[in-house]
């Protein structure tokens, strides 16, 4: 299997041989790991369960993880789940990459679908399964949102979604997402959709496939299922807690297959993850840090402010030249576009001309940050 290198390694590569100014202290605006104190109650709960590692824990998970979870799709997205319907993970990475190797062992000429640009694990799936590839552009033109032909859609076996999107903050409305449930019942593929950034909303909670396919009246999810994580919303992306949910007749195959991969989470992890779900005060307050630093980005670059995520998909005239030029006058990262995207058949790639910009810092990072991209921009 050959893989490409991860957008870091390729940001790395284009910087090599720049030298920052040193008349800033170094800004780093490119990973989407939040840069926050895990709130305090998650790490106590993690502290009093170190008893707990002298257990193996169920690749099924603990009861009052799997309640937690099940609890939190109830309340947020007013979808009741039975216990057939969930499977807690160790975070969502993983999943991407062994589910479809999984889902796609017995197809012969497998094909998966996903949004471009993308979490390059999607890519990685798609290669580990030796899959066609269809990339659903999201561009300017299209309001960043996907488009499949009916040719593709008969073909498709998977289709990953990733709304709110990372990178371009764009969402899909409840009905938009219940006409891609639709779809998955006419044409018989299953659909993902990787929706952990759905609780860092700046106004209007963002809906869930899982509310979309009961929308449509698919209320067994048959064909549909999401996968989440509390990395973003709780400030712990090293708890690696997510789960997927959804269609039981495909979960109920695919846990026995997770017996043999050997990811379960370690129980004092579950235990802190289990309050993490829980809570949603600590999600509010993250939230209003977010919703802030995008105000003072559109006070500085004038930008919308997006309905979801902490990113910004700013377009630029030339991505590799104006990142290579921020570091050097400014010493700030950001992500050229083109790392996270690929060329589609046509040969075009919708990553080019734009910079991906990850608002993860406190006030007074973000706002010195930005003031010096403005500055770039503006020479």
């Amino acid at each position: 299997m050959k893989f490409e290198p991860y957008p870091f390694e390729k940001l790395t590569n284009l910087l090599k041989n720049i030298v920052a100014s040193k008349e800033y202290k170094p800004s780093v605006l490119t990973i989407g790991e939040p840069q926050f104190e895990t709130p305090q109650f998650i790490q106590e709960a993690l502290k009093d369960s170190t008893s707990l590692l002298k257990k193996y824990p169920k690749t099924t998970g603990e009861e009052n993880l799997r309640d937690a979870m099940r609890d939190f799709v109830s309340k947020r997205f007013n979808t009741n789940l039975n216990d057939e319907q969930i499977i807690p993970t160790f975070g969502t990475r993983e999943v991407l990459f062994n589910f479809p190797q999984f889902l796609l062992f017995d197809k012969q000429n497998p094909t998966m679908a996903y949004t471009n640009p993308f979490y390059q694990i999607y890519e990685g799936s798609a290669i580990a399964t030796r899959s066609k590839t269809i990339h659903l552009n999201l561009t300017q033109e299209n309001g960043f949102k996907p488009s499949m032909g009916e040719d593709d859609l008969a073909s498709c076996d998977l289709v990953i979604l990733n709304f709110p999107n990372n990178p371009t903050s764009s969402v899909l409305t409840l009905q938009e997402l219940g006409e891609w449930v639709k779809l998955a019942l006419k044409y018989n593929f299953v659909l993902l959709n990787d929706e952990c950034y759905s609780e860092l909303y700046t106004d209007e909670p963002i809906p869930s496939l899982l509310e979309a396919s009961t929308f449509v009246g698919n209320d067994k999810f048959k064909n549909v299922l999401v996968i989440n994580s509390i990395s973003k919303r709780s400030s712990a992306p090293g708890l690696r807690s997510g789960f997927i949910a959804g269609d039981s007749e495909i979960l109920k195959e695919y846990m026995k297959y997770r017996t043999y991969v050997g990811c379960a989470s370690p129980l004092p992890l579950q235990n802190a993850s289990a309050v993490a779900w829980s809570d949603e005060k600590h999600v509010a307050s993250a939230r209003e840090v977010y919703k802030k630093n995008f105000k003072i980005a559109k006070e500085i670059l004038g930008i919308e402010i997006p309905k979801a995520t902490f990113y910004i998909w700013l377009k630029v005239e030339d991505a590799l030249e104006f990142t290579k030029k921020l570091y050097e006058k400014y010493n700030v990262k950001v992500l050229p576009g083109e790392f996270l995207a690929r060329e589609d058949a046509k040969g075009e790639n919708p990553g080019i001309g734009y910079v991906r910009i990850a608002l993860v810092e406190d006030e007074e990072k973000t706002k010195d940050a930005l003031k010096r991209i403005k500055e770039c921009l503006d020479e």
